[in-house]
């Protein structure tokens, strides 16, 4: 049997990914240890050691770092080195590193190209893909109706954890910076506020980035497309599928811009503001793991009693595929994986095969969550207050922004950037918020496979068609009948 020499060769590539001589390794982590001990000695005078030689030896670190992600090849990699090289130039060069903000600008620029078609694209498959509910009959709205409850609890968890916590609280922010894309937006109220959410001109819509009327136009248009006969309906979902990979494709183009505009974003906020950047930072990631635990804890394991489901087996049933979403930061890379599991954990494929697609599309609590949290940190961060009412819109705006988005790596940054611009809130502190943005997508994109996960076993035994014992009954029906 001769070997494909395409997967052969693919094959070398990943290894060549994932292995760094231990050589290598051990030199990095020498010289981390001797970096941080004489940074120590010399911060609290324990030993002098020379300014100019602490910070040549700090770049050396940097350098052997860089070598590591060359090695390594990976995004991931890349973005995380970025963000330390990037504080110690805004720390070493303030006067260089507060030039550097465009970089920053250019990468936003083009993240928001994305926003409109990419909404439009995936809301639409969502609604016209799935529109055969008569054949669904029950477990359609069953689905639809969970996922809204459960993604909407997901946002008000966020939303309260982030309002105790106040992660962006206390930040002093210079003069220059403050007053940089502001955007004066007026106040809307009662009646305004309704008819703000409908579209006149969607084109109007998008070049004013009025993001919830591009979402309601592309519900309307999704469900009448839903409406047409097969030969009208299938083109249209056929185009709009290819446009929504098109944009998926799209955004992972110009994520590999990505280490040079977080490396950029953190010197640039370091150069402005200093170190203490990084404590608000570390608070915020802190508040998105602590709320993802409470929701997993608070809503998601009563969930799973209530309906009766055998949680040691269910952990043991999605364990693979959440390792794989958290290592790739992918919720769509876990698919495969979890509908196979699913399957074998006792859900019938009729019923896999429909929640968890639609599940990808309608389902995110994990991006969700960290969706308004990340939203009111960005207030909170540039010092405007936001009334009950304002973060409650907010809220309901994502419902609707936020569907859609888990089948790409940080594309909840395209939603956080539409929100922010369309409540008039500053850009500026997503640069800082993407610089540890791969660490919060590790955790959100792996509650997004358990959400849905959950679910399918939730409508499975909602439909009275749940087997906890799965495969194993199957395998002594047939061992009796022989």
């Amino acid at each position: 049997m001769t070997s494909n020499p395409t997967q052969i060769s693919s094959e070398k590539v990943k290894s060549a990914k994932k292995k760094v001589p231990a050589r290598y390794l051990l030199t990095m982590l020498v010289l981390l240890f001797g970096v941080s001990l004489m940074t120590i000695l010399n911060q609290y005078h324990l030993l002098e050691i020379n300014e100019t030689f602490l910070v040549l030896s700090r770049w050396v670190f940097l350098v052997v770092l860089v070598g590591y992600a060359i090695q390594k090849r990976s995004l991931t990699t890349w973005i995380l080195i970025s963000m330390i090289v990037g504080a110690e130039f805004g720390h070493d060069f303030p006067s260089i590193a507060i030039n550097l903000n465009l970089i920053s600008q250019i990468f936003l620029r083009l993240i928001k190209t994305i926003i409109a078609p990419l909404l439009f694209a995936t809301i639409v498959v969502g609604i016209a893909g799935h529109s055969n509910l008569k054949q669904v009959g029950r477990m359609g709205w069953k689905s639809l109706l969970y996922f809204e409850i459960v993604s909407t609890i997901a946002l008000f968890i966020g939303l309260i954890a982030i309002n105790i916590s106040k992660a962006g609280v206390g930040v002093e922010i210079p003069k220059n910076m403050a007053q940089t894309d502001l955007a004066s937006v007026p106040a809307l109220k009662g009646t305004e506020i309704i008819l703000h959410i409908f579209p006149e001109n969607i084109a109007k819509s998008i070049y004013e980035g009025q993001i919830l009327q591009v979402v309601i136009f592309s519900i309307l248009f999704g469900i009448a497309v839903a409406m047409l006969k097969d030969k009208f309906k299938k083109p249209m979902i056929v185009f709009t599928e290819a446009l929504s990979e098109t944009m998926f494709k799209f955004t992972s183009v110009i994520m590999y811009f990505a280490p040079f505009a977080v490396f950029a974003a953190i010197a640039f906020s370091i150069g402005q503001m200093g170190l203490d950047i990084f404590v608000n930072l570390f608070k915020l990631l802190a508040t998105l793991y602590v709320s993802l635990i409470v929701f997993l804890v608070g809503v998601l394991l009563p969930i799973a009693w209530a309906f009766r489901i055998p949680v040691r087996k269910f952990i043991n049933a999605i364990s693979e595929p959440v390792a794989i979403a958290f290592a790739t930061t992918s919720s769509e890379s876990a698919l495969p994986v979890a509908m196979e599991r699913m399957e074998e954990f006792g859900v019938p494929r009729k019923i896999v095969a429909f929640v968890i697609p639609t599940g990808y599309s309608f389902n995110l609590d994990g991006t969700t969550l960290y969706l308004s949290l990340a939203t009111i940190f960005i207030a909170q961060i540039s010092g405007i207050h936001l009334s009950v009412d304002k973060q409650l819109l907010i809220v309901f705006t994502l419902m609707l922004t936020s569907k859609g988005v888990a089948g790409v790596p940080r594309a909840s940054l395209v939603i956080l950037l539409a929100t922010a611009s369309s409540f008039g809130l500053p850009i500026w502190p997503i640069y800082i918020i993407l610089g540890i943005d791969e660490l919060m997508d590790m955790a959100r994109t792996s509650v997004n496979v358990i959400g849905n996960c959950l679910a399918t076993v939730v409508i499975a035994r909602w439909e009275n068609e749940f087997n906890p014992n799965g495969i194993a009954i199957q395998v002594t029906i047939l061992e009796k009948s022989e």
